[in-house]
Parts: C-alpha cells; structure tokens; sequence
C-alpha cells in the first residue's frame, strides 16, 4: 500500500466530503440490512441486489441522485467484501461507520489498459481478445510533485515521497485530524533474503522497544517534552471550555494533531525498522506476545472491581506507544517466510551462556547476572539472544559453561523439574 499526503483546494476538499458522507451513508444502509436479519428471515440482499437498490434509491433521493454513483457503488463493493471476510480479517462482522471518524471513499481507476501474464505474454479472454484491465490515471508534475484524477473533483494534487509513480487499479481517499491521505492499492515485493542467512532474535520491551541480538538496541520515536506539555495545555483549557462551543471542539482538535504526529512517527520508525530487518537478515525470530491480553484493561467489573487500575492503564499505553504488533506485521509482510515466533516463557530468565533457568539472575531491568556461571549482560539483550537461538517455553536442565566446565548453581533453580506422581503402591 502506497500511501501519500493529498493537497486538494477548498472547493475539492468540499467535494471529497461530500464523497465521505455518501459512501458512509451506502455503507451504513448495508450494515442496516444484514442487522436485521433473524434465523426464519429471508437472507440479506447480496452485491448485486443492492446495486439495483442503490439505483432505484438515486432516483429518489436528490441529495444521494447527486454524487458520484462509482464511489457509491465502491462502499457496497467494500462492504461485501468486509462480509465474505469476516472470519478471516479478524475484524468480525462489518459495523456502523461514524462522521469525522470514518471519513474516507474507494475510487477505481477510469483509465484502460492491457493486462498480462507473469510471464509477460498478453492475456486473454475465453474468446481471444485481450484482457483491458482498469488503472489509476496519475501524472508526475516535478521531482516532489503529481496529480490523480478523482471523480467529481478533476486533477488533486499530492506530495510525491517515493521516487516512482504508483500504478494501481484503485485508491482509497480519507481525511483524518485535518489531513487528506490517498493511498494506491500496490502490492509490494517481497524483498530477498540475504546471501549470508544470518539470524536475529528481537526481543521486546517498553524501556528499549526492539533489542537485537547482535547488540544494537532500537526505540521507537516519542513526543518530546514540549509536545507533551502542549497536549496537557490543550486538554486543560477544552476541560475549562464550555460543552458544545467551538472552543472546546478547536482544543480537541489541536490535541488529536498532536497525537496523530506521534502516530505517524511510530509508522514511519516501524516502516524503516522493518524493511532493515528484511534486508539484513536471513531469519527475523520475535518473541511471541499476546499483545491483545497483555493490553487488557484492570478495572474489573462492579462486584470485583480491579486494582492498581491508574497504574495498568499508564502501561498499556506505553506498551501501545512502541508498534510491537506493526513492527511484527510489516517484517512478515516484506520477508515472508523468514518470520518466526518463540515462545516468550523463560526466555528472560534463562542464561544464555550456560542455559541455567533462575529468577533471580534478573537483578533489574538492565542487568542479568548469572548465579550459576556470573555471566553479566544486559537483560534486554541476553533475552534475544535466547529469541535469536529459538530458547523458550520448555526450561532445559544446565548445561556445560564452556571451558569451564560444569558449574555448580549459587541456589535451587526457580524452574520446577518434573515431579513423580504417587500412584497408591506401597514402597513396603
């Protein structure tokens, strides 16, 4: 997905507005028509059906007759395929879509031309012609400029960050916290393994985001100190405004353009780290984390209310705030198949010279001190060395530490040996 800043004039800017409700409005009729259904109920109506409905329904609605019919056909293409995918995206059944939270639309390309095999030769129909597929009409004004064409719009201009121009069939237009973005519907290729397969374990973290084993750690840019204190400034005086003026609407406002530039940060940093990993590494290992449960909130419930609850939700948004699962997403989406997960257990507290499995080698944070071997490391990166080597979830007895010999453990192991189980038989 190539995804770029989009720099329309005013009076575009209203149009693609206009273009968000309609395509919001179609979409939510679909929602509406699948809510109702019940078990004994005849089924919702399908793609085609609602296209026939979506005419009959310009005809009679002047304020929907006059947009574009092509983006509102695009959102009930859309949802159709949110609803065939439904167990498989992990996003569940299609919901309700909401103004100034969802405003976008999908646009396919008006331009028509040949398609082709993978190996290059034309491709053809059951009756022999070739196959005219659509594209995207986008032209290159200069170095750091170009323009697509958009329906009802004409030419809108956008900031060429890439050096080549996209070539895509469709994109998708939204406008979030002020800012208008077009992404291409590309799809990237994957990029080759290196020559010397070497293999990175990552181990992550809050403190330090992304430890490697080879000794570089990695953190994912944040707000700095100023932007922060702006945040609180802004939050302070909407607090103080009155509900519903625009001045309480304009601080949330400054607030949310705040926390989008951090968003963008953490995308960008997650982008460049990731495409490093695929580059540099024959073998990416992660340390396999439930974010979803680690991410869970503590409240509890009325009749068991949670503890310590202020302090759990100040964690989850600094594990939140570090891209662990777009970190994990787009290294697999660039090297796939060269993308593992290990088994978190045990992999911060066994050692990973001698292999000895004991709590209490974790001094801190930062510091792991061996009580078998007293091999010193830092925590963070002696736990991606056990990532690196595919170590964790069934605790192993210690091993020889080198030259050394076997060493004899400073105290019992924390990681519990299998115990027989009595079965009633007397010894005597």
């Amino acid at each position: 997905m190539s995804r770029f800043r989009l720099y329309p004039t005013p009076v575009q800017a209203q149009q693609m507005l206009l273009h968000c409700a309609h395509a919001r409005y179609v979409w939510n009729l679909a929602v509406e028509q699948h809510t109702h259904w019940r078990p004994g109920r005849r089924s919702a109506p399908g793609f085609a059906e609602q296209c026939r409905q979506l005419t009959e329904a310009r005809r009679e609605n002047e304020w929907l007759g006059a947009g574009n019919a092509d983006v509102q056909q695009q959102a009930l293409k859309d949802f159709a395929a949110a609803r065939n995918a439904r167990f498989t995206s992990g996003f569940g059944e299609p919901t309700w879509r909401r103004k100034h939270v969802h405003e976008g639309f999908r646009v396919i390309g008006s331009d028509r031309v040949p398609e082709f095999e993978p190996d290059g030769s034309p491709k053809l129909n059951a009756k022999g012609k070739q196959v005219m597929g659509r594209s995207v009409v986008v032209q290159r004004l200069n170095r750091r400029w170009a323009q697509v064409k958009v329906p009802g719009c004409g030419w809108v201009r956008f900031r060429l960050s890439r050096a080549e121009l996209p070539a895509a069939k469709t994109f998708r237009v939204t406008f979030r916290n002020g800012q208008w973005h077009i992404a291409f519907a590309v799809v990237p290729e994957p990029i080759d393994a290196p020559a010397t397969g070497e293999v990175i374990g990552i181990d992550r973290g809050v403190t330090i985001t992304a430890a490697l084993s080879d000794g570089r750690k990695l953190n994912c840019p944040q707000l700095t100190v100023k932007e922060r204190a702006r945040i609180r400034k802004h939050e302070r005086r909407a607090a103080r405004a009155p509900r519903g003026s625009e001045a309480k609407v304009a601080e949330h406002a400054k607030v949310a353009r705040l926390k989008a530039r951090e968003a963008n940060r953490r995308k960008d940093w997650c982008e460049q780290t990731s495409t490093m990993l695929a580059r540099s590494y024959g073998l990416v290992r992660f340390e396999k984390l439930n974010i979803k449960n680690m991410t869970r909130s503590a409240k509890g419930t009325v009749e068991q209310p949670g503890t310590n609850v202020r302090q759990k939700a100040g964690l989850n948004r600094g594990i939140l705030a570090q891209g662990w699962g777009l970190l994990r997403q787009r290294t697999e989406q660039k090297a796939p198949g060269r993308v593992e997960d290990v088994a978190a257990p045990f992999t911060s507290l066994r050692c990973s010279a001698c292999g000895w499995i004991e709590k209490k080698s974790r001094k801190s944070q930062a510091d792991f001190v061996c009580v078998s071997c007293g091999f010193t490391c830092n925590a963070d990166e002696n736990a991606s060395i056990n990532v690196a080597a595919g170590q964790g979830g069934i605790p192993r007895p210690r091993q020889t530490a080198g030259a050394g010999g076997v060493t004899a453990a400073a105290s019992c192991s924390s990681a519990r040996e299998p115990q027989p189980a009595w079965i009633g038989i007397p010894l005597f």
